[in-house]
């Protein structure tokens, strides 16, 4: 048997999914965060073998507005499942009804499932649910989907549930009138004193919204709350990464004691170790970061930032639906390209796509931990939390400036608009938001860490070969003598107005393939320069010279890399997912090379400036 999950967004129909296959998929309190659809099997501590289970996407009725609701209405119409299991929130039956009606025009065999059954009981509220069972003429079942409770008798009667032939209606006649009256007669009867009973339920939500809606305080809230939540990514951290720096090292050292003197053990430990040393030190960064988000996700705060962002976004020619690959965009462009799909106007499709590759993604953040780590060098954790808070805001400012830009010059039409039902405020499940963290930590690492290793691999055999001298073991004659070394120096006049030498050069081309690679390829170029022992990649920065014998990395420089990597195109993948859903390459290639001659002309600007002004 195969079931369709079907529901609005913010039913808990995602949670539900989770329960029923054991899966771990990622539950949002916004529309949008769906655009495909996820099937599994019933999970086997269940013991129902035969089941399958299939989560579409949200969507308010059977009449699409956008592509992730598109989804929906085309696994009910292609015939995708033997039954439709509706998941309906009872604190919002009078708006969520409709769906059901809709579906059960279309001949389905149903099962429905009521969730919140916590809240409910919370505030003593019985509901009516004959009047249900009556007009659907299916199955009712109550079921709490933060811990649970009710999960039994749906496997029950997921089990009992008999397959039958129906009398399918691919493209049922309209008739959202009735429906929006029929719905509302509904809800009636199964919640006697509806307005009453509910005000116990959405009275604290309303409260805090006073707040976080308001015209004013709302911003306030808004920029407070982003704030607070990076600058506690960099303070939080800082305990976790020395550990893990001091792991590595120590790694390093017990390999180097035990293997002998050769080629081999310089491999393994300046090239393979110090690559993955040198990004991995920022996991605990990038875990708490997606920890903290998943946090105001599973609050419902994120469905008010929409809902606050969606006016100005609308001076710029966007809505509050962009706001949902916005975020994405956070964590990686690549989901959040593909998010775009939700967005119902083309022309806001294409200018979210081509400003996402501005907004800081996580594969940045290894980057601004380097480089702010060596501007405030020994100087209280709080002001490289400040900066990179603003580093995130600025990234977004200048992503929507861009869009304001792109939107004059693309012809208008009908514009967007935000529709949604604000959830009501939860306590997330910290179980969940750990597992949320940790897959999406887990992501960045499986990335990450086939690229490096390959990386690795190919600097380490440039840096090693021809060989200089294999008796004489000095290291600097050897970098500058191998391929990589005349390479580099070949490009380093293309680096030299950044302030950079062909080590750094180098290390930009490397970040190509993926942006977190320009730490691990400095550690190995400045390890091999280093023959004292290991002192930290940041303090080999601070000493390292040009052949002029005057320091490269200094604050200017570091200020102008810094916002070279808030702008620069530098991700491979992300080109390759622009191409696929624009189906352009001529728009995923001036995305590239626009993207990052601006940033090389700010880089320069920057460094140039800060120069003249006494910044060294």
């Amino acid at each position: 048997m195969k079931f369709i999950l079907v529901g609005p967004p913010n039913s808990g129909k995602s949670t539900l999914y989770n329960w029923l296959t054991g899966s771990q998929t990622k539950v949002v309190n916004y529309p949008g965060s769906t655009v495909d659809y996820m099937s599994g099997s019933l999970a086997a501590h269940w013991n129902g073998p035969g089941i399958e289970v299939i989560d579409s996407p949200g969507t308010y009725s059977l009449h699409p507005k956008s592509e992730d609701e598109e989804v929906t209405l085309k696994l009910l119409k292609e015939k995708k499942a033997d039954a439709v299991i509706l998941v309906l929130d009872p604190t919002q039956l009078s708006r969520h009804l409709v769906l059901a009606l809709q579906v059960q025009r279309m001949g389905y065999p149903m099962m429905i499932v009521l969730t919140m059954k916590d809240l409910l009981n919370k505030q003593n509220i019985k509901l009516q649910l004959s009047a249900l069972e009556t007009q659907f003429q299916a199955p009712l079942f109550l079921v709490d989907g933060h811990l649970g409770g009710g999960l039994d008798a749906l496997i029950g009667g997921l089990k009992k549930f008999v397959h039958q032939d129906f009398s399918f209606n691919k493209n049922p006649e309209p008739d959202l009138d009735h429906d929006i009256q029929e719905s509302l007669k509904l809800s009636a009867l199964v919640v006697p004193q509806a307005g009453s009973s509910m005000e116990k339920v959405w009275g604290p939500t309303l409260k805090i919204d006073q707040v976080f809606l308001h015209p004013f305080l709302g911003y306030i809230s808004f920029f407070a709350i982003m704030f607070l939540l990076f600058t506690s990514v960099y303070w939080l951290a800082a305990p976790v990464m020395d550990l893990v720096e001091s792991l590595f090292l120590s790694v390093s050292e017990i390999l180097i004691a035990q293997l002998p003197e050769s080629l081999w053990s310089q491999f393994l430990s300046d090239g393979i170790i110090t690559s993955f040393a040198a990004v991995f030190v920022f996991v605990p960064q990038i875990f708490i970061l997606f920890f903290l988000l998943s946090a105001l996700e599973g609050s419902g705060y994120l469905a008010r930032a929409a809902t606050i962002i969606d006016r100005p976004f609308s001076l710029i020619g966007l809505s509050g639906r962009s706001f949902v690959p916005f975020l994405s965009g956070y964590a990686c462009a690549v989901p959040a390209l593909m998010a775009t799909r939700n967005i119902s106007s083309p022309r806001e499709k294409w200018v979210a796509r081509m400003i996402i590759p501005l907004l800081s993604c996580s594969a940045r953040l290894p980057v601004y931990g380097l480089l702010l780590g060596f501007i405030f060098w020994n100087e209280a954790a709080w002001k490289p939390g400040l900066v990179l808070a603003s580093l995130y805001l600025i990234s977004m400012f200048v992503a929507t400036m861009a869009a304001g830009l792109l939107n004059r010059f693309v012809k208008l039409e009908a514009p967007s608009f935000l529709l949604m039902e604000l959830p009501i405020y939860r306590m997330p499940r910290l179980k969940t938001l750990f597992l949320q963290a940790w897959n999406k930590t887990k992501s960045f690492i499986t990335r990450a860490g086939p690229v490096i290793f390959v990386l690795s691999v190919f600097l380490w055999l440039g840096m090693n070969f021809p060989r200089y001298n294999e008796e004489i073991h000095d290291q600097q004659t050897q970098l500058e003598v191998s391929y990589l070394g005349i390479a580099g120096k070949k490009l380093e006049p293309v680096f030299e107005p950044m302030g950079l030498d062909w080590r750094g050069g180098v290390g930009l081309i490397a970040a190509f393939a993926a942006r977190e690679v320009f730490v691990s390829t400095l550690a190995v170029l400045y390890k091999s320069d280093e023959e004292a022992g290991d002192t930290g990649l940041i303090e080999k920065l601070q000493n390292a010279k040009n052949s002029e014998g005057k320091l490269i990395y200094t604050p200017a420089v570091m200020w102008g890399l810094i916002f070279f990597f808030m702008i620069a195109l530098q991700c491979l993948s992300t080109v390759g997912v622009m191409v696929k859903e624009s189906q352009s390459w001529k728009l995923a290639t001036l995305q590239l090379v626009v993207y990052n001659a601006a940033a090389y002309a700010l880089a320069v600007i920057i460094v140039q400036i800060l120069r003249a002004t006494g910044v060294s």
